[in-house]
């Protein structure tokens, strides 16, 4: 995947067991952010985070939908018990996060495994891939997502030799 090609569409589940695709969003930007598991603490905050941050996220035109190999039972109770007020994508069989590349080998404590690697997908409203951050920290992640977005909107709305001046 290349920053400004076409992101890989998708169909999955949400939490509430609706189908969305990643079209329904069109005219929207989309945080797109893959975690490894529900009720798990770097998990939970990074949810959290979001969630406090939502409010500002939806005032720049973005939505947040979280994905995660866990079932559409688990999303809801993870939702309820935490508040969360953006859709969960249920990817059990991990098409999805193939497709952004973010399944991959993973070790702990000497053990290899298959998992998500923690990452953050900004897909702009023409549905393009507008950054990639991979194998994010959690602490500050939420923020510094939206601070791309305002700097995004800041660059966009100023004059073409502005632009240029702030690429330099």
């Amino acid at each position: 995947m290349k920053i400004g090609n076409k992101a890989p569409d998708f169909t999955a589940l949400t939490d509430s067991g609706e189908k969305v695709k990643l079209k329904d969003f069109r005219g929207k930007k989309v945080v797109l952010y893959f975690y490894p598991k529900d009720n798990t603490p770097g998990c939970t905050q990074q949810a959290c985070d979001f969630r406090n941050s939502i409010a500002a996220f939806g005032k720049k035109n973005t939505v947040v939908l979280g994905v995660s190999p866990d079932s559409v039972a688990s999303h809801q109770k993870f939702k309820a018990k935490f508040d969360l007020p953006f859709p969960l994508l249920s990817d059990p069989d991990h098409k999805l996060a193939e497709k952004y590349g973010v399944w991959q080998e993973k070790s702990l404590y000497g053990r290899k495994f298959m998992g998500i690697v923690r990452s953050t997908f900004l897909i702009d409203e023409d549905g393009k891939l507008a950054e990639a951050h991979n194998k994010v920290r959690v602490k500050g992640h939420a923020e510094k997502m939206l601070e791309q977005i305002r700097f995004r909107l800041a660059v966009r709305s100023k004059p073409a030799r502005e632009n240029f001046l702030l690429t330099l």
